[in-house]
């Protein structure tokens, strides 16, 4: 399994409780959820390079938008 930095989050309340249903929409933890949106940003702004297979739920989620 691959290493995870762990780090404290502060964020908005509100903006936690929409990401957390968004999240139970998708079928994924709250925290994977977050990790995936900010890949998803970070691939979409030229800053992370296309994911080739290193991220099952990433993978999952692209199959479905497809």
């Amino acid at each position: 399994m691959t290493a995870r930095k762990n780090f404290p989050l502060r964020i908005d309340p509100g903006l936690y409780g929409v990401l957390e249903k968004w999240a139970a929409d998708e079928l994924r933890s709250t925290n994977g959820h977050i990790e995936f949106l900010l890949r998803e940003a970070a691939r979409k702004a030229g800053r992370l390079p296309a994911d080739k297979g290193s991220s099952g739920s990433s993978d999952r989620n692209e199959k479905k938008e497809k």
